[in-house]
């Protein structure tokens, strides 16, 4: 639905309706850019006047919220803005349009998108002699439909092991040697990747340690103060242990975060849990199957060392707060 909001034309035309055509091209999964062009007419309100039409092409931007989100049902608030060449009658003149609205995702695949919307367009008016040489502002109110790739395909890739992985972990007995490093499977803490004898079949990673229940980080995981932010210093070990669970397929984890005694229980318990959520949010977002992945926040309640120090309350936090990733037997649940 298309109506004016300014004089010559709101006087000459009531409301009308209309048609917008973009093709998106995503730059990052917040930013979109792309052509564009719409067609509007509104109807007449004087007697023996010809209806008005809007012919605009042109280009833009769109800021979205990425459709691979999953709170909020995946709904997606946007904005957008393009600058256009309109031509209406026999004029041809500079303009620009900006809108907002929202997305519902059809399906759980994805491929669509409904939702109400609301669009200004401002047709700029140069001065000419004899003529109104206000600028033209139309409102449109509508409902969107986007048509787009979907994002099942990629979820299937993260949650699906590799065909061929699966086949050896098939094929090869208990007592074997898949990975053919010379370690035993039933001795081999990574049977999976080629490993070293002396480092018990893993590999040698620079900040991770595989032990037979956990993996366990040499150094401390930062964190913002009081938030559950981490720290840029950190992202190298976590890329690290992202590394160590592509190396070993079966690996499934439990991110565990701890704290120490400061402060209120209910705090930490909150805190620790949003960290731990963090962790694992990395993990996932750089590839590792949300499948394989478990979260718990426990307070203060599992302490490794004394809390009447400030050197134990550091080791509280350092030593089980999402450091330690404990590894599940492959029968186990998150």
């Amino acid at each position: 639905m298309v109506f004016p909001l300014t004089k010559p034309q709101s006087e000459r035309f009531g409301l009308g309706g209309g048609v917008t055509l973009k093709a998106l091209f995503g730059l990052t999964p917040f930013l979109d850019v792309g052509p564009s062009a719409a067609y509007s007419y509104l109807t007449s309100s004087e007697p023996f006047t010809d209806s008005g039409t809007v012919w605009s092409f042109g280009a833009g931007f769109r800021l979205k919220r990425p459709h691979d989100a999953e709170s909020f049902s995946g709904i997606s608030p946007w904005l957008d803005a393009d600058a256009l060449y309109i031509r209406t009658g026999d004029l041809n003149r500079p303009g620009f349009d900006a809108a907002a609205g929202v997305a519902v995702p059809l399906g759980d695949a994805r491929r669509f998108w409904i939702g109400p919307f609301v669009r200004y367009l401002q047709t700029v008016q140069g001065d000419r002699t004899g003529f109104d040489s206000r600028d033209a502002k139309l409102l449109t109110f509508g409902v969107s439909l986007e048509v787009g790739s979907g994002i099942e395909p990629r979820r299937a890739r993260e949650e699906t092991p590799p065909a061929a992985v699966t086949q050896v972990v098939q094929e090869v007995p208990p007592s074997g040697d898949r990975d053919g490093d010379t370690v035993l499977d039933d001795v081999d803490r990574c049977p999976d990747v080629v490993g070293r004898a002396e480092n018990e079949g893993c590999p040698v990673y620079e900040k991770v340690v595989v032990k037979p229940d956990k993996l366990e980080l040499k150094e401390k995981l930062y964190f913002a103060l009081n938030e559950a932010r981490i720290e840029e210093a950190s992202l190298p070990a976590l890329d690290e242990v992202v590394q160590a669970l592509k190396d070993n397929p079966r690996f499934r984890v439990q991110v565990q975060g701890h704290a120490d005694s400061s402060g209120e229980e209910a705090h930490n318990q909150v805190l620790s849990e949003q960290r731990a959520r963090a962790v694992l949010d990395y993990l996932a977002s750089h590839g590792i199957a949300k499948g394989r992945l478990g979260s718990k926040g426990f307070s203060s309640s599992v302490p490794t060392d004394t809390n009447t120090t400030t050197a134990g309350r550091e080791n509280n936090r350092r030593v089980e707060f999402v450091v330690s990733f404990v590894v599940l037997n492959s029968g186990s649940a998150n």
